[in-house]
Order: structure tokens, then sequence, then C-alpha cells
């Protein structure tokens, strides 16, 4: 079967990353408001992190699988790929971890309490080399969100290692899926009895690993969409986004809630943008735009504005007010905003501009209708 089209934009899935981001933020603050329980779906929101890491996958496949699957033929650049890479996530993690650094200074300066590990200068060079999720960085220092984006580097490096393998599985697209599903779950379960913990907490230890079942299941499920958009995506979405929050609430097996998530990227992926409703909205598709800046800000701010708020309203166990905490909590997409449209956004496009400049060539995808400034740019925290 020839393969289909696909839509020059996901708006979906652009809104999708902003709940995730979402689910990441309240599972991070939920311990600085002051009420006498967590929702258990609260509890799981660092799975907000595992769809930031499918959606990864999904996208770089929709985006520059075909290029990366022919190889040379194909005119793929994995030098121009690996620096629009760099151009979409590195420029806010610098000014983010320079950012943490400040506010690590300026609150032990000002006698505020912060964790001994927020300066660990020991981490600072994987940090700066994004590999602090590569078991390299000595403790979980500076902006502990910026763990997924070394989880991310790693996939971006590798990538061309999950196109050779989703490219010759093309043909058998349902196949690639259920084996990247099934390989998902066993590496899951193999882990824990080694390791003494969920793959799915591994942060700074076993991060870059932790990305790797979640990036090739949405290469897999990709290659679904690929052949052809699911039908009654929107249904399919509607079950699995059920389904999602039911087995969070449960607190079942975290591989579960990942599977469900998979099918709600599959699902919203083969809804129409005209269909959407509420996920194709402008103000949905804004909030999905900057949910990279909001995974990355979330802790600087949630640092210093729970301390300023703890002091102010003398909540010495930095539990507040459900009033003061909501608006901590509406400081950070308004940071996220700011952050967006003066660091995230002008330093991609001066990155980009400068490589054209120098003559390289632009990555495949980044010209034509299927660009990466048209599609859901992954982060992941998350996530």
């Amino acid at each position: 079967m020839t393969p289909v089209q696909t839509p020059p934009d996901l708006r979906a899935l652009t809104t999708l990353r902003f709940l995730a981001a979402l689910w990441v933020v309240l599972y991070t603050a939920w311990p600085h408001l002051d009420v006498g329980f967590v929702p258990v779906a609260v509890t799981k929101g660092y799975l907000g992190v595992e769809v930031f890491f499918v959606l990864s996958g999904f996208i770089l496949s929709h985006v520059y699988l075909e290029a990366a699957g022919r190889g040379r033929t194909g005119g793929f650049s994995y030098r121009g790929f690996l620096w629009a890479r760099i151009a979409r996530v590195y420029p806010l993690h610098l000014v983010t971890l320079a950012g943490m650094i400040a506010l690590g200074v300026g609150a032990t300066v000002a006698g505020l309490a912060v964790s001994d590990s927020l300066l660990d200068w020991r981490s600072l060079p994987a940090h700066l080399s994004l590999t602090h999720a590569w078991g390299l960085a000595s403790s979980a220092a500076f902006n502990h969100p910026s763990w997924s984006i070394s989880a991310e580097w790693f996939a971006y490096l590798s990538f061309p290692a999950f196109a050779f393998v989703a490219w010759r599985m093309r043909e058998r697209p349902v196949l690639a899926a259920a084996l990247a599903a099934v390989g998902a779950v066993a590496l899951y379960a193999a882990f824990e009895p080694l390791a003494g913990f969920s793959l799915t907490e591994a942060t700074f230890r076993w991060g870059a690993l932790r990305i790797v079942p979640c990036f090739a299941l949405g290469c897999a499920l990709y290659l679904i969409h690929r052949r052809a958009p699911v039908r009654h995506g929107g249904w399919i979405a509607l079950a699995c986004g059920a389904g999602l929050l039911v087995s969070a609430s449960l607190g079942l097996w975290d591989p579960v809630v990942v599977l469900f998530a998979g099918g709600l990227i599959l699902g919203l992926a083969g809804v129409d943008n005209d269909r959407a409703g509420v996920f194709a909205s402008k103000p949905g598709v804004y909030l999905g735009e900057i949910s990279y800046s909001i995974y990355m800000v979330c802790a600087p701010v949630l640092l210093l504005g729970v301390n300023v708020a703890a002091r102010l309203t003398g909540a010495e166990d930095k539990r507040l007010h459900v009033i003061v905490w909501l608006a901590v909590l509406a400081a950070i997409p308004v940071a996220a905003a700011l952050t967006y449209h003066l660091v995230e956004r002008p330093a991609r496009k001066a990155l980009r501009g400068m490589a054209e400049r120098n003559g390289s060539a632009r990555p495949e995808g980044d010209a034509g209708p299927i660009s990466p400034e048209r599609v859901l740019q992954p982060s992941e925290t998350i996530v």
C-alpha cells in the first residue's frame, strides 16, 4: 500500500504536549499545597515525561524517518539533524541552568533553605555536555527536570539506529508496534529487580535508558500512522485517554499507562485538525508550543515562588494555602511565555540561520510542507 501524505502539522499532539507538561508540574508542585490528600493520578505525574518520550519518537519519525531510513539516497544529513536538535533544546537549557545557579547562590546569601545538592559544581560539566542523565553527574543538581533533555539528546544521537530498524519494518507496522510494546514491557519488568527501582523513576541514573522503550514505541506507532491515519481516531483517543486516566488513578503498573499514552497519541494523530476541537484550538496549540518552556522553568519558578510565598505567609513548612499555591502555579506559564519569546524561539531561529549562512545543508524535513517548525517539537520533561 502506498503511504499516504501525512498532514503538515499535528495540532492535537501539540496540545497534548501541554497536558503532559501540566501533569509533571502538578506532580512537582503538589507537595507545597497545604491539603491532607494527594490524588493517585498526581503521584503518577512523573509519567508525563514518558508521554513526551513517545511523542518524540513519533514526531521525529514523522519528519525524518523516510530520509534517515533511505540514508544517503534520502538526503538525510546527520550533522544537520543534530544541529536542528541542539537549536531546539540547548539554548533554553543553558538559560535555565544559569537561572538555577543564580537562584541557588542568591537563596544561600539570603538565608533561604535550598537543597545541599542544588549547587553541586562537580555535576556542571555533565550538564553543559547534556550527559547528566547518562550516569555522569555526581548528583541531581541544578535544574532537575533537565535530565530528560539529556535523555532526549541520547535518543537524538542514536536516531539513525531507530530509523534503520523502523524503516525496514515499514511494511509491517502493526508487527513493529506489537514488538515495541512487548519489548518495552519486558524492559520495564526486567529493570526493577536488577536496579532496585522502577525504570520510570530513573532520572540522573539510567535516564538515557528510560527514553529507549518509549522512543522506540513512538517510532513504531508512527509506522501505523504513516501507512494510513487510524480510522475513528477521535474515539480511539477518547478510549485511550480514559484508559490512561483510570490506570493512573488506580495506580496500575507504569507500563500500562505508557501503552495507553501511545494509543492516545496514535488516535489524536489520526484526527483532522478541523475536527480536533479544543485540541486544535489556538489557546491549546499555543500552550503546547510553550510546553518545553513550561517544563524547563517549572523548577526555578517553584524554588523562588514557594520560598518567597512561604516567608510572606509564615508557612515554615513551605505548604501553602490553595489560593497562594495557585498564584505560584499561575506564574509558571507566564514565565514560560517570556522564555519562549525571549529565549527559546529567537535562539532556535538564530542557530538555524547560522547553519544556513555557513552553507550547511538544511536537515531533511526543514523544507517543504512537513517542517519541524510547523509540527510538534519534542522535549521531554516532561516531559
